[in-house]
């Protein structure tokens, strides 16, 4: 698949690896990338989502065999990692490490596996988020609209500030914080964090050999730790928030969206 067009100078950029995470273990939703959505495996699902982007290549981490099975039966490309990694970002490092030993990917997207309604043109942006100069890190977020989601912990929050006129189509900012509080205090919009995320490669690489942060335990939110680093983290304004699924009711609400989307 050909990769989208760059404007950065380093080459690598325009060679972006998509790496989609995943593992069996849920407390809530067991083996879940297992999941039957539409006929299919739920990371089958996403694989096909993340394919869709036009980005790149799409690999699957997967911390059980049968998660990979389950990909090489439906035509992707799938690794096995280590099942005692602590997290979804080193699980995506040590795949990158398997297959680019020769780091001819720049750019690396980490799109979660629990994601199978995801709109395609996220991860695009995403990617068109991190080619900026300047940026180690890229993610998104959404304008929060249901009141209850301000004061939700589980909502996590991002503290940026979108000022100015979009450039090339994007609203961006760069992040000051994120936070499961409601933040920041005041009148004016809070903006849902969406937890897809693009890393230059060596920012990854930088990431994953660092130690957890003292925020970062202390919000339990692993992103703070590239901020507690001093690594800049760009954010996309986004208009729509992708369903992650968690839980039997969410996975019933993933089948009824997948169920009314156009045939590709």
């Amino acid at each position: 698949m050909a990769a989208v067009a760059t404007r950065n100078t380093d080459d690598r950029a325009g060679h972006p690896l998509i790496v989609i995470p995943a593992r069996m273990a849920s407390t809530r939703l067991p083996g879940k990338p297992l999941a039957d959505i539409g006929g299919v495996p739920m990371i089958v699902q996403v694989w096909r989502r993340a394919m869709e982007a036009g980005v790149g290549r799409v690999v699957v981490a997967a911390a059980e065999a049968e998660i990979a099975d389950a990909v090489h039966a439906a035509g992707g490309e799938a690794v096995l990692t280590d099942p005692g990694l602590p997290s979804g970002s080193d699980r995506v490092w040590q795949a990158v490490c398997d297959v680019d030993p020769e780091g001819h990917h720049g750019i690396v997207l980490n799109v979660q596996g629990d994601l199978p309604t995801l709109d395609p043109a996220l991860i695009r942006t995403a990617y068109e988020a991190l080619i900026r100069p300047g940026a180690d890190i890229s993610t998104l977020a959404a304008e929060i609209v249901l009141e209850d989601e301000r004061t939700n912990p589980n909502v996590v929050k991002a503290v940026v500030a979108f000022v100015g006129a979009s450039r090339d189509g994007l609203r961006l900012a760069r992040a000051l914080y994120f936070t499961r509080a409601t933040a920041p205090w005041g009148e004016g919009p809070l903006y849902h964090h969406i937890g897809l995320y693009g890393y230059r490669r060596e920012a990854l690489a930088r990431f994953v050999g660092l130690p957890p942060s003292p925020l970062e335990k202390r919000e339990k939110l692993e992103q703070l730790r590239a901020l507690e680093a001093g690594m800049t983290i760009e954010v996309a304004l986004v208009d729509t928030v992708p369903l992650g699924v968690d839980t039997p009711a969410d996975l019933e609400k993933a089948r009824a969206a997948l169920s009314r989307r156009p045939m590709q």
